[in-house]
């Protein structure tokens, strides 16, 4: 995609930016996306070490006793997917 780039291209578009924004601006915006940049990386972290750690304590489903297994009981209590009662 961005192979046919060339160092001029880069000029032209870092003048175009430049003049959009005027060079005062120049400096707020890059600190305002390096902030930014920063906030992301550091969510991104968080969100690893998250799942690492619900990994870790979570048990697996094969360990688990209760799945899979029924209760058993009057059946005519339990629903049978439709609207009309049991006979």
């Amino acid at each position: 995609m961005l192979q046919g780039l060339t160092g001029w291209h880069f000029l032209v578009i870092l003048l175009v930016i430049l003049l959009l924004f005027g060079a005062a601006k120049l400096p707020a915006l890059a600190k305002s996306l390096g902030q930014s940049a920063r906030v992301f990386k550091g969510e991104i972290k968080e969100m690893k070490k998250d799942d690492a750690a619900d990994d870790a304590t979570a048990p697996s489903t094969s360990a688990d006793p209760q799945f899979g297994t029924t209760v058993s009981g009057d059946s005519s209590s339990r629903s049978n997917g439709t609207d009309s009662p049991q006979r």
